[in-house]
Formats: structure tokens, C-alpha cells, sequence
């Protein structure tokens, strides 16, 4: 009896590693994942209105009711990416995140410099070049490290009721991705 409990206790414990091994596995096997889904909304280097789907089981783009969001998809291979957007809104947040959809970095109005929305994403080489030689359209920009090649960000504006779906919707809409000259 206790060998066989003994089997039974390292088959369960066996099964448990592989079921927790094979969820972590999805999103880099799944080819309906974040990345996917932002580049059927449109080309790179712009940003393009997240669409709701009856289901969102894509954590990034999961949106509460009360967000509208945009998305851009970017390359920094070559040269950091500029985020920059005009305007106001009651709240908004920008979160960047690599091609696995996994979150590097989050900011909000909150916590921005002068409530503006105004970043730069950049590869670690790119980023001691900006130290040393700062230019000026990014003078006043958080700068975020990120050691990748390509990635999106998504860009939501709290929406409290419909008075204020104008404003957001400018806000949005403001909203430029481009590579950093």
C-alpha cells in the first residue's frame, strides 16, 4: 500500500509540473497572443484603437469598460521608440510590453513628468548614447531601458461617463509613435 501511495503522490506532483510548465509555455506558442492581435489592428510605428472581443483572454488588451485604449507596435532595433500625446484626460496609463505581451514598464499621469505623456524606449547601447547625447525633442521624457528588439504599447484613458469620451478621445488620438531621431 505505501508504495503505491508513493507512486500515486509522484505522479500527481508530476502531472502538477507539467500542467504549470505548459501554462507558462502558451503565450510564447500561441499565435492568437497580444503581438497578433495589435498587428491585424494595423501598421507599425502608429497607433490604432484597441477593439473590445466578447472574450479577452489576452491580459494586455483586456480592457475595463470605463478605458478606451489605443495601441502601437514597435521596432527598436535600429532606434528608440518616441512616445509622445497631447492634452488631458482624468486619468490615463501607458504600459510597454515586450513581443510575449510580458509587462517591462508602466507609467501613469500620476506619476509622469508634468502629467504629460512624453517616453522613450530604448535598447541598452541606444540608451547610453541618449545619456551622453540627450536630444532635444527628448529633453523631458522618462526614459525606459529595455533590452528587446521589437514591442507595443498600450496607451488607456479613463472614460468616467460620456461628458468626458471627447476629451479622451482627443487625447488618444494625439498619441504618436515613432522612432526617435
Amino acid at each position: 500500500m505505501g508504495k503505491f501511495l508513493r507512486a500515486l503522490l509522484f505522479g500527481l506532483i508530476g502531472a502538477g509540473l507539467v500542467h504549470v510548465a505548459v501554462v507558462l509555455l502558451v503565450p510564447y506558442y500561441s499565435d492568437r497572443n497580444a503581438w497578433s492581435r495589435i498587428s491585424d489592428y494595423g501598421e507599425d510605428w502608429a497607433f490604432h484603437p484597441v477593439v473590445r472581443q466578447a472574450t479577452q483572454e489576452t491580459v494586455p488588451l483586456a480592457l475595463d469598460p470605463l478605458f478606451e485604449a489605443v495601441a502601437c507596435r514597435f521596432d527598436i532595433t535600429d532606434l528608440p521608440a518616441h512616445i509622445t500625446g497631447l492634452g488631458t484626460a482624468p486619468y490615463w496609463s501607458i504600459s510597454v510590453y515586450n513581443r510575449q505581451g510580458e509587462n517591462i514598464y508602466s507609467i501613469n499621469d500620476r506619476t509622469a513628468i508634468a502629467d504629460q505623456l512624453d517616453l522613450v524606449v530604448a535598447r541598452p547601447l541606444q540608451m547610453i548614447e541618449l545619456n551622453k547625447t540627450k536630444p532635444v525633442s527628448a529633453a523631458n521624457s522618462v526614459l525606459i531601458e529595455a533590452d528587446m528588439d521589437e514591442g507595443f504599447v498600450v496607451v488607456r484613458g479613463f472614460v468616467p461617463d460620456q461628458s468626458w469620451k471627447a476629451q479622451v478621445d482627443a487625447f488618444l488620438k494625439s498619441a504618436n509613435c515613432s522612432p526617435l531621431l
